[in-house]
């Protein structure tokens, strides 16, 4: 009995595919106006998930009372050790919640008109390290990257 003889052709990718294949997380995000994609892939994804729990003040969000930070609460006090532990505290507590992040530093910084948090963070899935300064404040109420 013979076997028949296959031909087995490799489907054909372009770049566009395997950019794809590469991306470990993937969402949605309507945060900004000027983009041409609400899509976020991995790091812009992670970046805006941790966005959104700073900008939200703990017990805010409804179900979850939880979600969110003390920052808004405390905005206006004057930054002492106290203040400033309790603040690390919380933070950490908001990334460590995120287990595609692993925490390196956080400082928290007291700036004329509100509060900078310097966080350094490495990507779980692609090993990056990443620098961000996310600065609350008092005169708009928002967060600028």
């Amino acid at each position: 009995m013979a076997y028949k003889n296959l031909v087995i052709t490799p489907p054909k990718y372009t770049n566009q595919d395997t950019n794809k294949n590469s991306q470990f997380y993937r969402g949605f995000s309507t945060v900004d106006a000027t983009s041409s994609s609400v899509t976020l892939f991995d790091r812009e994804l992670i970046k805006q998930d941790l966005l959104n729990n700073f900008n939200i003040r703990k017990g805010e969000s409804l179900m979850n009372p939880n979600f969110g930070t003390i920052i808004w609460d405390v905005i206006y006090e004057p930054l002492t050790y106290e203040l400033k532990d309790s603040l690390k505290e919380d933070i950490t507590a908001i990334l460590k919640n995120d287990p595609r992040v692993n925490i390196l530093t956080v400082n928290v910084v007291e700036q004329d008109f509100g509060i900078l948090l310097e966080i350094t963070l490495t990507y779980v899935d692609t090993d990056q390290t990443e620098n961000i300064s996310l600065k609350f404040d008092k005169t708009s109420n928002s967060v600028f990257q």
